[in-house]
């Protein structure tokens, strides 16, 4: 009889107008590492939350340990030593690194807080995991990398032996991602368990044992990884087989679109620029790349030049026009539209319907309102469209609360909603992020086909994949500063990583 510490069988959940979970079983065996695939809104994360007692199930049985339990709320899978990374971090932001990772394990001795032995836990987690962080360091003022090790280190302080990692390397650095593969093996060789949510096939080949497969709430199959390609889980995953490569024909690049002259932005949490004297253009009808490991700048780079952040020193030009100082609906109405690296903080309303979120910057026009009063049936019409024509799926369509979708679709409803906006600039930024495969080869023809269609994309990625397939021209940013422009045809991903890490800049010598 095989030993499973979890067994979830026949489970059924439900929403309004969707069956998340349709009659699934997944068993996890002690000390694997267990991939659960599926397209987005496939009901992984629905199940996941099942296990960690976020939703009850209508149907089905969970055991722990080859006896039924119930989990009723996270403290009671907590109790069971279970323990979740959420693909949207669960951080309070204005506390600490630290009272983020005790928070409700809180040490104390005669009813007084002590943090010292929790301090001296948190460090020796850090440094035995290679998880570095700073326990002193605001939440709201650290990268969402670094809040993703916040989110791990919050887990292995409980000491849980059954660990959910959903999507966890979506907003990760190639470089960190390979550092959380390594934390994952030597977790399961101390004999943890763990249950591993993602979209990338390659890191399913890497480090998984077993491999479920959901799609549209069903249970499709399991298979053993040894066994299996990364064509045979897409065409398992999405129904049919699917292009790893993009299929684009040679830039014509044409007018200048966008010019950035010696922009610096002032760091938020240093006395230091974090983005330092940085110029380049873009044309309409190519696809340029800012590449880098997160941290060095491009968020504050993008946050200046869409009008989120305040740019210190420089000039940028839209179009012809200076639109340095101006307003970002200024910016939005004039030519760019932009899909946000937070789509929680900066893409989305979540507690408003998805009819609602698709015509944000839209609403105040004469097809959207008449009289201050909005157009309900026209705004409808709008959002049904584009849901059709980028897959996005919900549980009760136009109506539905945005927070209550998948992650991978409130992503493909902010690229729908930025890419049909009237523009010349396409500023995106990790536009694929936690998209399945299938989802990622449309939004990929897509952008080419905006940029054939003449229009000039800034494309933002970490994903190194998506950087040399897609762009026209990379342009390496390291320490707030461009070090290095190369063509993705002339490169390699290891020159590409030299410039990336500093050690090479444009003037082709290592850097010192």
């Amino acid at each position: 009889m095989e030993d499973y510490v979890i067994e979830m069988l026949h489970i059924t959940k439900e929403f309004p107008g969707i069956i998340a979970n349709d009659d699934i079983t997944l068993q996890l065996k002690r000390g694997e590492i267990h991939a659960l695939l599926g397209e987005n809104g496939a009901g992984k994360s629905t199940l996941m939350s099942v296990l960690f007692g976020l939703y009850t199930p209508e149907k089905g049985v969970i055991k722990k340990d080859g006896k039924e339990v119930k989990i009723s709320n996270p403290n009671d899978a907590t109790d069971l030593g279970i323990g979740m990374v959420h693909q949207h971090f669960m951080l309070v932001d204005i506390f600490s690194v630290l009272d983020n990772i005790i928070l409700g394990s809180e040490p104390s001795k005669f009813g007084f807080l002590t943090k010292e032995e929790a301090r001296a836990k948190v460090i020796r987690l850090s440094e035995k995991y290679n998880l570095k962080v700073d326990p002193d360091a605001m939440v709201e003022d650290i990268t969402v990398g670094m809040q993703q090790r916040v989110e791990i280190l919050k887990m292995l302080y409980r000491d849980n032996e059954v660990l959910i990692f959903d999507e966890p390397t979506a907003v990760l650095t190639p470089q960190e991602i390979d550092e959380l593969m390594k934390i994952m093996k030597e977790l399961a060789a101390e004999g943890k368990s763990i249950l591993f949510i993602t979209h990338k096939l390659n890191e399913i080949m890497e480090v998984a044992d077993r491999c479920s497969i959901l799609r549209k709430g069903k249970y499709i199959g399991t298979v053993d990884v040894a066994n299996t390609t990364k064509e045979e889980l897409s065409s398992m995953m999405v129904g049919r087989n699917v292009k790893f490569a993009v299929d684009k024909a040679p830039a014509n690049p044409g007018k200048e679109v966008l010019k950035v002259e010696n922009v610096c932005v002032k760091s938020k949490i240093h006395s230091n620029d974090s983005v330092h004297n940085v110029s380049f253009n873009v044309r309409a009808g190519e696809i340029v790349c800012i590449a880098g490991i997160d941290g060095n700048g491009q968020t504050e780079f993008v946050g200046a030049l869409t009008g989120l952040d305040d740019i210190s020193s420089g000039k940028i030009t839209l179009c012809g026009e200076d639109v340095t100082k101006k307003s970002i609906r200024y910016k939005n109405t004039h030519g760019m539209s932009h899909v946000p690296e937070d789509r929680h903080k900066h893409g989305l309303v979540l507690d408003y319907t998805l009819e609602e979120n698709m015509i944000l910057q839209r609403y105040f026009q004469p097809a959207f309102q008449k009289g201050g009063l909005i157009k309900k049936k026209e705004m409808r019409q709008y959002s049904d469209r584009l849901a059709s024509a980028f897959d996005v799926r919900s549980g009760q369509g136009a109506r539905t609360i945005v927070r209550s979708m998948s992650g991978g679709n409130q992503q493909k409803a902010i690229v729908a909603r930025e890419m049909d906006r009237d523009h010349e600039l396409l500023v995106a930024v990790q536009p694929t992020r936690g998209l399945d495969v299938g989802a990622i080869e449309y939004i990929h023809e897509e952008i080419v086909k905006e940029r054939d269609n003449g229009k000039a994309i800034l494309l933002v990625s970490l994903e190194l994949d998506e950087v040399m397939n897609l762009s026209d021209r990379i342009l390496v940013m390291y320490e707030g500063e461009i070090v290095g422009e190369v063509d993705p045809k002339q490169t390699t991903l290891q020159e590409l990583g030299l410039y990336m890490s500093g050690a090479k800049r444009d003037n082709g010598k290592e850097a010192n």
